[in-house]
């Protein structure tokens, strides 16, 4: 066995700049894989990063493999894709707080993490 020194090599800015290449692309619409809409209206995306925020679009894009897939999602506002969509590819978003109910419910429907209740991050207050 070799006794060779391990080096750890960290990109100290690695977080940001994933943060900033994802939105550059998406805004680019560069590679995008995957098309949503909703009320007549599209936003183009990424599997991998619908997969990586949500385990309802990663259980639909594995039961249904596809090139370029259309998802149709019925009962959702183009605002509020928008803006989960938003979320998904910043980690960040703005919401009205007279929208904030509906857009909510719409994210834990689509399983959203970081929005969506589970078992584990429910927290009542009071």
């Amino acid at each position: 066995m070799s006794d060779q020194q391990q080096y750890f090599l960290k990109w100290n800015d690695f977080q940001t700049n994933m943060v900033t290449s994802f939105r550059h692309l998406r805004n680019e619409k560069s590679f995008t894989d995957v098309t949503l809409a909703c009320e007549g209206q599209t936003c183009k995306a990424h599997k991998m990063v619908l997969s990586a925020c949500s385990p309802y679009f990663k259980s639909l894009l594995e039961e249904n493999p596809s090139k370029h897939p259309i998802i149709i999602l019925k009962d959702v506002s183009y605002s509020h894709l928008q803006a989960i969509l938003e979320f998904m590819y910043a980690g960040e978003v703005n919401v009205s707080q007279e929208q904030l109910p509906t857009f909510l419910k719409t994210a834990d429907r689509l399983k959203v993490k970081g929005l969506a209740e589970t078992p584990t991050n429910i927290k009542r207050e009071g």
